[in-house]
């Protein structure tokens, strides 16, 4: 069976920090531990190898989660590294299905780490139509 890439783009436009902190940034909403959950579409019941492309901001700890469908990926989510990184976790431990999907992040509260995401690229592989 031949496949083709295919993405959704989702914009989180968020800061993730203690409550009462901060970071310095006019581009992102204060979320506190957790971001929203937004959506994306899947066109196929067939979606493979999947993984997320993550624009992150100031992150210091190993411990934040990135929730696709409710189901925590596995692993350690998004490295620590100063200013901007760009990131990419295989989606292991959560599956996409047809339609309405769900990604979310969350901060670990063992730490007073305060970062923020902003664009992220969510990609799988599906049938081709032959």
């Amino acid at each position: 069976m031949q496949t083709s890439a295919n993405y959704a783009t989702v914009y989180v436009g968020a800061q993730l920090a203690p409550a009462g902190e901060h970071l310095a940034l006019d581009w992102a909403t204060v979320a506190g531990d957790e971001t929203d959950t937004f959506e994306f579409t899947v066109p196929t019941a067939q979606a493979t190898d999947a993984y997320v492309g993550i624009q992150a901001f100031d992150v210091a700890e190993y411990g934040h989660e990135i929730f696709v469908n409710g189901e925590s990926l596995s692993g350690f989510d998004i490295p620590p590294n100063d200013g901007w990184q760009y990131w990419v976790d295989t989606l292991t431990g959560a599956l996409l299905h047809e339609g309405t999907n769900t990604i979310q992040f969350r901060r670990d509260t063992n730490t007073d780490d305060a970062f923020a995401v902003g664009t992220v690229t969510i990609h799988w592989k599906q049938p081709v139509d032959e």
